[in-house]
């Protein structure tokens, strides 16, 4: 924004999560002298802070992939940075190479970055016939200790046993631990809260679900000590000052294509070397520091040096529907960075066919398969919205289409501990129904108006 010769249209920072992009904006804001919205802004999924001065935009690459299925030519863009490149999401390859393609045919002053602080660059470097810059930072050191055996006690007693043992040492500084998601982070607040209490530190918890001002809260100094509670955004995000410790559960929530069901979910699996690493580096930052793993170094040292792709174990319905809708034609001949299998390519034409989306006999997209493509929505669930809009029911098929999409919305289930004793009994013919139902009673009694803009009924 202040050299010499910058580009002269928008800026795009593509980050893999919402708070990432939101906490980025402020920073470079702040760095700037000026508050968020002026030169400096964010979109992501329910809110947007900028307007017509805004050049330098953060935003997730769900946002990215709408505004190209929106607009292939990114018209007003001048340059996208695709951040934390190692993560491999779908949306984020995806759009790297319809990123390439937009080069390559229609805007060769497109400028496109890569970033990474873990990644192996050379590959994408020749994908996009680009050299590689290397920025080294200034890490401080950081010891890191692995459990010396594995251990089978419940996760949340591990972390507090951890947390007790770190402050034995007589740390003055706050404590990071990354758990694999919001249910582990409950369970871990209550075995943590009386370590903290006697050690008078305060337990933040960070993760996606929280309102901004309660992950403001997690990251901003405080005057005492925190113990800080987070899932794996705290490593993409920028730093959390005052943090020396890390204890790394090892855990991550990733999300796996289900046959059964037709749609991804959230599954537990342990995350690879370079998280790992990423992990660590968070007490690193601006003091030396120590990292406590709960697992042990063989478990570590047999792990993937980075995660598996997306694209090779994801559903590519959408994928496969977004391409033909932006006129880059069918999956098997577009050049993917990293080509997903051929099984997984005809997996997603074949439901693309039996939703009425894709003609089988030309391959083309059927006038319904365009409308599916108009909604920012798994092809199920498109097909749910636009055959509920056919019988005269759109709302109500939009709702459904809202709670399959979205993650439980009854506190109950929510904050199980438990996954036998506390289990909710469905009743009727189908537990979707009667999600609906509660929904609909919640919704007439009065309902949080964060949550019903969640579900795009505000």
């Amino acid at each position: 924004l202040q050299s010499e010769d910058p580009p002269h249209g928008e800026v795009l920072v593509v980050q893999p999560r919402r708070i990432a992009a939101r906490l980025a904006a402020r920073r470079v804001a702040s760095e700037l002298g000026e508050p968020v919205g002026g030169r400096v802004g964010y979109r992501v999924r329910f809110e947007s802070r900028g307007g017509p001065d805004t050049r330098l935009w953060f935003v997730t690459d769900g946002v990215l992939s709408r505004r190209l299925a929106a607009d292939p030519a990114l018209s007003g863009v001048s340059v996208v940075v695709l951040d934390e490149f190692h993560e491999r999401r779908l949306d984020t390859d995806v759009s790297l190479a319809v990123l390439q393609q937009i080069r390559r045919t229609k805007r060769r002053d497109l400028a496109v970055v890569v970033m990474s602080a873990t990644l192996d660059a050379e590959p994408v470097a020749t994908y996009l016939g680009c050299g590689v810059i290397r920025a080294p930072g200034r890490p401080y050191p950081v010891d890191v200790e692995h459990a010396p055996r594995a251990d089978d006690r419940p996760l949340a007693r591990r972390v507090a046993s951890a947390l007790r043992r770190l402050l034995r040492r007589d740390l003055d500084g706050d404590v990071l631990v990354f758990l694999p998601g919001a249910a582990e982070i409950r369970r871990a607040r209550e075995a943590c809260q009386p370590v903290a209490d006697d050690a008078d530190l305060v337990v933040h918890t960070l993760h996606g679900d929280l309102p901004p001002a309660e992950q403001d809260r997690a990251i901003e100094p405080a005057s005492r000590r925190k113990v800080i509670l987070s899932t794996n955004v705290a490593e993409t995000s920028v730093t959390i000052e005052g943090v020396v410790a890390v204890i790394d559960s090892g855990l991550a929530r990733a999300p796996r294509h289900s046959p059964w069901a037709g749609l991804s979910r959230l599954e537990t699996a342990p995350v690879s070397r370079a998280s790992a690493a990423q992990r660590a580096g968070r007490a690193g930052r601006t003091r030396p520091g120590l990292c406590v793993r709960l697992y042990t170094l063989h478990d570590h040292e047999s792990r993937p040096e980075h995660q598996i792709a997306e694209v090779r174990r994801a559903d590519l319905s959408g994928v496969a529907l977004g391409l033909r809708a932006g006129g880059w034609g069918p999956p098997s001949l577009f050049p993917f960075f990293e080509r997903p299998t051929e099984a997984s390519l005809g997996a997603a034409d074949d439901l693309l066919e039996g939703l009425g989306a894709l003609d089988g006999s030309t391959g083309e997209l059927t006038d319904l398969g365009r409308r599916m493509a108009a909604l920012p929505l798994h092809p199920r669930l498109a097909r749910l919205c636009l055959e509920a809009r056919e019988r005269g029911d759109g709302r109500r098929g939009a709702l459904l289409a809202a709670l399959l999409a979205e993650r439980e919305i009854r506190l109950a289930a929510r904050t199980s501990f438990s996954d036998q004793q506390d289990r909710l009994v469905e009743e009727g013919p189908s537990d979707l129904l009667a999600r609906l139902e509660s929904f609909e009673a919640a919704e007439r009694e009065g309902l949080r108006a964060a949550r019903m803009r969640a579900m795009g009924l505000d």
